[in-house]
């Protein structure tokens, strides 16, 4: 019977393997050094430096022309839908919420009252400029009812929902 080399698990292990029915074990490839290659390293990826620090695509600047979009919550009540947004640091003046049929609109901006050099961040999350974001709503509201506050940095938006399930009767009349 020839002896053969034990796998790296069976080494590793001390595990033994056994012998199939037919009477013969499996092979396993045993390591040969000539087949041995050799493989490049390269030299790691310098970070960028402090000057070159990276920007998300949501932190842009005022001057960009371009807006960013709001998170928010859509939800309903039994009578109502509200839609809830973290609008911090925005005054309520500054702010613009429209009813247009089937949607909502929230546009506004956010002023960085500070001037800082792009060079001098170390991170630049936080969104300044205008912003917008529509929602077109589940069901039918009553636009004339709807109510907004921004309390702690929250914006709410209450849109009392349309009775459509009520029916209205009407009387003809004649001529």
């Amino acid at each position: 019977m020839t002896k053969q080399k034990r796998s790296f698990f069976e080494r590793l292990t001390g595990a033994q393997s056994l012998e199939n029915e037919g009477g013969f074990r499996e092979s396993v490839p045993v390591y040969n050094e000539e087949e041995e290659t050799s493989v490049a390293m390269h030299e790691p990826t310098a970070f960028p430096a402090r000057e070159e620090a990276w920007t998300p695509s949501y932190a842009q600047s005022e001057s960009d022309g371009s807006e960013g979009q709001l998170t928010i919550d859509v939800y309903q009540t039994e009578n109502e839908i509200v839609i809830k947004s973290t609008i911090a640091g925005v005054k309520p003046e500054d702010l613009d919420v429209s009813i247009n049929n089937d949607m909502v609109t929230v546009k506004g901006e956010r002023k960085n009252e500070e001037v800082v050099e792009n060079g001098n961040y170390y991170y630049q999350e936080c969104y300044w400029g205008g912003f917008s974001r529509s929602v077109l709503l589940p069901v039918d509201v009553i636009p004339e009812k709807a109510d907004a506050s921004l309390k702690n940095g929250i914006l709410t938006i209450r849109l009392p929902k349309a009775d459509t399930t009520k029916t209205k009767k009407i009387q003809v009349r004649g001529f």
